[in-house]
Order: C-alpha cells, then structure tokens, then sequence
C-alpha cells in the first residue's frame, strides 16, 4: 500500500501487513518466541553486526512488533517506529539515548506524575540538569534554552490540567540550538494532532490509552527518524531500560488501532457535551477543556488539533472535600486511573496520579488540589451525563439559593441570591 493515498483509517488496519505473504491469514501473527534460528552462521553475525535486517532476539525486534512499528510511524507521518513495555519505558528509554551528565533538558511546567518522578528522581540524580519552563508562553523558551540544552519535551495537552503547547513555536527555538524536541502525544493521538508534521523530532504515547483503548494492556510507542529510533532501540532500550513489548500486546494495540479513528470521534462528541454541561452547572467552578471558547487556548487549539479529545478538568465549588465527595456519588462512572477506556473513568491527581509531587511542587506546576479529571468513556452520552448531574446536585441539594436542573442537559437556574459554598 502506498500510505500517501489513503486515509488514516485505512492506514490503521492495512498498513505493513500481506495477509497472502503469511498464508491467507487475515489477521497478523503473533510471533511468541524469543529467539530465532540463523539460516547461516554467517546471517547471525551479519545481524548482530547490524550489517543484514532481520530478527535474532525479541527483546531487539519481533516480526508482530514490526507491524505496529510501521503503523505507528506512518499514522504519525514520520520513518521508524519502536514498541515498548509501557509509555514510562518510550519516554526513560529516549531519554537515557539523547542525553548524558552534564546535558540539560527543558520541560514544561506540567507533566504526568510518574515522568516528572523519572526527570527528577532518575535523570536528575545522573547529572542532568532538568529545567521547567512555562512553554505555554514559548517566548520563555528563548529565556533559558542554551547551546547544552539538548532536549525539549513536554505534553499537549498536559495532564493532567490541559495546558496547550504550540508545537511549531516551541520547535523552531529549540532547533536553533540544535535541540531534540520530543513530544507526548497520549492525550491527543496521531488522528488529533501530528507533532511531526508540525516540526517536532520525536513522539512518545503511552499505548495503553486511547491507542490501546480497551484497558486491558499496558504499552508504549515511539515514532521519529529511522536513525534515533535505531539509537533507542539498540541502546535506550535493549541495553538501559530492557522495556520490551510482548507479542501479545502488540496484537492487542494494533486491534485498538483499527478503531481509533471511530472511537476518538466518539471521545470527542462525547467530552464536548459533557464540558459544556459542565460548565453550565452552578456546583462547577471551572472547567478546562479545548473545544470551549472559554478555554485560554481555545485558538491554539483549532490551530493544532483537529478536534478537542476526550478528556476533561474540572473543579467544583466547596473545594477538595466537595469534589471527593461528588466522586463518591458516581454510579456509573468508575474512580479510576488512566485514561482512553471505553469506560468513562474519574480520578483526584492530587493524591493518585500526581500524588508523585510534593504539595508545594502541584501549586508551583498548576495542579491544584482540587482538579478532577475526567476521561469521557464510549458510553451513551445521555448516560455519561445523567450521572455526573446526579453527582453534581448532591453538592448543592442542602442550597436553597440554587434551583438544580437534573435533566441530561444540564440546564440551570441560578437565584441571585449569592451562595457561599462551605
């Protein structure tokens, strides 16, 4: 298939795979070995050599991974791709590959909890210098980037608070210091945004969500040029972190692949409604979500994104106590991490999946100790609704100054009286 002349869906299921070279069989194979025979000795040499392509150890390359390489690469429009264990094992091992004691690395100001932990607590202790600007406003890039900094990463949206990067800014001043820019595209995926296309180098997903989108495996990917992807896999990977992906659960991403494009026009019809319910309701204080107009980025985001994803923040009135207090009133939806499920999942980042930060680190990298997060599942919408509002009147039931509105659409009165939530 030439990938050039066919559309991202088409690209998702066909991609790198001859059902009539692998005996008719319509789905591809899943390679369980972890080694493979040498037709010669002379072979083996040449492969170990890197002098001859071919597979000789699954914990470098499996023919089943290879499928999902290719497809991964093409749907982000770039050379190579590489499977690993999970999306922590992409991010530690690009990062052990592209930089030694004595480089700095540039983050932005908010990132998932368990790569900030790795930044800090991993590379920070190796003589990395880890710096964090807001590149929400790139002109701060031009503040502190150097001829040591060698990388740039950061997430768009972010996780959990949904801050915007512009990816074509911040990659123009960083490559003027000739700096690898490297991007987290898990919240986005390739179908919303392609970070290539907009001059980042790499792309780093945690599989495990929307491109697995079954929550049941645990995955990550890498996507960017044939000679950084070859360097990671062969030193980040094979020799630093081990993280390898299973057989197994490369058929599994690939089987989510298939309906991604399907799946995340349903997230994102679905976050839609759900946002503006959301912050028609008087329990809300706040709600961050792309599409809104009242969201600060909201231009950026019709820039970069083809549509606005589905995942959600929020805050409610009445502060933590009251937003623990609406979770534990959810009869549908699950109080879970992670994120991209079928299910519509809900979490408290402060202490789950952030929890990795000190509470003066969350306020400094804003995530507040109210924020919820909220992943928008395949569920009817009417459903996904329904349950938050129940949810939500809960927190203002005992206010006679509100009049609540407990239809799915999320319709309410205010009365003018001024409330003050306790």
């Amino acid at each position: 298939m030439q990938g050039k002349n066919k559309n991202f869906s088409t690209l998702a299921i066909h991609h790198g795979y001859d059902a009539q070279a692998n005996q008719g069989a319509l789905t591809p194979p899943v390679h369980l070995t972890s080694t493979f025979a040498f037709e010669t000795a002379e072979a083996g040499g040449e492969m170990f050599a890197g002098e001859r392509d071919g597979h000789f150890y699954s914990r470098i390359s499996n023919p089943t991974l290879d499928i999902l390489e290719k497809r991964i690469a093409i749907l982000e429009d770039t050379e190579a791709g590489l499977a690993l264990a999970s999306g922590i094992g992409a991010i530690s091992s690009t990062m052990w590959t592209l930089l030694s004691p004595g480089d700095e690395i540039i983050v932005d100001k908010t990132l998932y909890g368990c790569t900030f932990s790795f930044l800090h607590h991993g590379l920070g202790k190796f003589g990395i210098k880890v710096t964090h600007v807001d590149l929400s406003n790139h002109e701060l890039l031009n503040d502190v980037i150097s001829d040591n900094t060698k990388v740039v990463y950061f997430e768009t949206p972010a996780n959990p608070n949904m801050r915007l990067v512009d990816i074509e800014a911040v990659s123009k001043i960083a490559h003027s210091y000739n700096a690898t820019v490297v991007v987290d595209n898990t919240y986005a995926t390739p179908y919303l945004t392609q970070p290539i296309k907009l001059g980042a180098d790499i792309v780093v997903h945690s599989a495990t969500k929307y491109l697995g989108g079954h929550g049941d495996l645990v995955a990550g990917l890498i996507a960017g040029p044939k000679d950084i992807v070859t360097e990671i896999r062969l030193y980040g990977m094979k020799d630093m972190t081990g993280a390898c992906m299973a057989p197994f659960n490369a058929m599994l991403v690939m089987r989510g692949l298939k309906t991604l494009e399907l799946r995340m026009d349903r997230h994102c019809q679905s976050a839609m409604r759900v946002a503006k319910m959301l912050e028609a309701n008087p329990a809300v204080e706040k709600v961050c979500y792309p599409g809104l107009a009242s969201f600060e980025q909201f231009e950026l985001a019709k820039k970069q994104m083809t549509a606005f994803g589905g995942m959600i923040t929020f805050e409610v009135k009445g502060g933590v106590q009251a937003g623990i207090n609406m979770m534990n009133k959810l009869q549908m939806i699950q109080r879970a991490v992670s994120l991209g499920d079928a299910e519509t999942l809900v979490q408290h980042p402060a202490s789950m999946t952030h929890s990795t930060y000190t509470p003066e680190e969350r306020l400094e990298h804003g995530i507040s100790d109210g924020l919820i997060r909220l992943s928008v599942g395949l569920e009817g919408v009417e459903d996904i609704l329904d349950d938050l509002q129940q949810a939500l009147n809960s927190i203002v039931s005992e206010l006679p100054a509100y009049n609540v509105d407990t239809s799915a659409s999320g319709k309410s009165q205010k009365a003018s009286k001024k409330v003050t939530m306790k």
